[in-house]
């Protein structure tokens, strides 16, 4: 898989760093991934806003690059790991873009989500900012990894399926997608954002999700209840009401036009 392919000659990389906030790492190591992935979680939310506005620009690099590095705004996990991996490339890392399998049954689903695996001196880890409560760290890709952050478990399990991204959750696991090993072209990607962003079973057609990775906490939020988390503290989960929603929407620092927030608040009005 070359540059060429995905046209990541098209991506400002200075003005990706500057956006997170990060200036220009040395050559590529694991823990200047680490300060990227971290900074960009902590810029960025993943949100389905524009789904919801029926106003999508799209995944093609350019359009992702206006909306998240010009604008300051978040998107969902195709534009996440379309910029994510062009950044990575651009900075001489060696990235293959995977489409996973949503849910913990992957026989159920179609591949609806793009992942990146980042190969650092034959140590290959997967990254994957484009999940809402997803590893906060880039994880291993080695069979039974495991790795905590913030009081959150993440493992990597190898399946017949392959490979299964799972949280801990009490004496078990929870798996949240598998993804193949499958060839990825951008076509790929475009076919799926438009099959997630349009088709009207799909459940970010009917409900708001917005979650960001903050300083000392996690939450995440839809258009009736939030959660907050916190290392060390019990789960904070509410209903709330819309006045609250749209406020906790400045506190993740959304960046919304003014008509925007008002055409997002009549739709968040259908979905309750």
């Amino acid at each position: 898989m070359t540059d060429d392919l995905w046209r990541t000659d098209r991506l400002d990389l200075t003005a990706y760093l500057d956006r997170i906030g990060v200036s220009r790492p040395p050559e590529p190591s694991r823990s200047a991934l680490e300060e990227i992935y971290d900074a960009h979680l902590r810029t960025f939310t993943f949100d389905n806003i524009d789904v919801l506005l029926d106003q999508h620009p799209g995944v093609d690099l350019p359009e992702v690059a206006k909306k998240f590095v010009g604008r300051g705004r978040g998107g969902y996990c195709f534009e996440h790991g379309t910029l994510f991996a062009a950044v990575l490339e651009r900075l001489g890392y060696a990235v293959e873009r995977r489409l996973a399998r949503v849910g913990v049954d992957p026989t159920e689903a179609g591949r609806t989500h793009l992942v990146a695996v980042i190969d650092i001196d034959g140590v290959r880890l997967l990254a994957d900012p484009g999940f809402g409560l997803s590893v906060w760290r880039p994880i291993p890709l080695v069979d039974g990894a495991t790795d905590e952050v913030g009081g959150i478990t993440h493992g990597v399990r190898w399946t017949e399926h392959g490979w299964a991204l799972q949280r801990a959750k009490g004496d078990g696991w929870d798996r949240m997608h598998t993804h193949d090993e499958a060839l990825v072209v951008p076509s790929d990607v475009a076919i799926g954002h438009h099959f997630t962003s349009t088709h009207p079973t799909v459940h970010f057609r009917h409900r708001m999700i917005v979650t960001k990775l903050l300083g000392d906490r996690h939450v995440s939020l839809t258009h009736e209840a939030v959660t907050v988390r916190r290392e060390g503290e019990e789960t904070e989960h509410r209903e709330i009401g819309l006045d609250e929603v749209m406020a906790y929407l400045d506190e993740l620092e959304v960046p919304l036009t003014g008509d925007e927030c008002t055409r997002l608040r009549a739709r968040l009005e259908t979905l309750s």
